[in-house]
């Protein structure tokens, strides 16, 4: 019978519940606030240390920098609120750099079809002309400014996308511990 080790059922309890939380939250108030934010980033920072010493660190900063530094960039040009950096940021510090990068595909993934989804609903219920009016309105000077808004708070594709990365990560665990074992008899 498989068992998760210790720093894997820390890493579980502990990220299930800060994305759970952080969606929650961005449900209810359309914000994470700093104060989450900052509290799973040292606790990532002190998760890597305890469990994989000086090279978690360099774990934990990989995973913050992919996942601080994408968001920060579309966070510049209004792609995206701060709380959602810093989300990326502490989770990256969590995950570490390569799971945060599947979590960012994913979650991107995830915000790609429910937009997609939304721009349907809309064709089918309102048609092309309204939808088009709702999704976009001119400024000022003529130009477009695109005005779409969320479908549900980005805390929520990346929880998703987060739990969707950690299952396949313990089913590979599973799936090595098993062969190994089959191996050993």
């Amino acid at each position: 019978m498989y068992h998760l080790e210790t720093s894997t059922l820390v890493l579980v309890i502990a990220v299930g519940t800060y994305t759970l939380v952080a969606a929650a939250w961005d449900i209810r108030f359309r914000r994470i606030p700093n104060w989450l934010n900052v509290t799973a980033l040292l606790l990532g920072l002190v998760y890597q240390c305890g469990f994989h010493g000086w090279a978690g660190l360099g774990m934990a900063g990989g995973g913050f920098a992919i996942g601080f530094g994408t968001l920060f960039a579309l966070w510049l040009t209004g792609g995206g609120g701060a709380g959602d950096v810093k989300l990326l940021g502490a989770l990256g510090a969590w995950l570490g750099f390569q799971s945060t990068l599947y979590v960012i595909v994913i979650t991107t993934l995830l915000v790609g079809l429910l937009q997609l989804g939304r721009i349907v609903v809309g064709l089918v219920k309102h048609g092309y002309s309204r939808t088009r009016r709702r999704l976009s309105s001119k400024l000022a000077d003529g130009t477009r400014k695109q005005n779409i808004k969320r479908t549900v708070p980005f805390a929520v594709p990346v929880a998703l996308a987060t739990w969707l990365v950690g299952a396949l990560s313990i089913l590979q665990s599973i799936a090595a511990a098993s062969a190994q074992a089959s191996t050993l008899n």
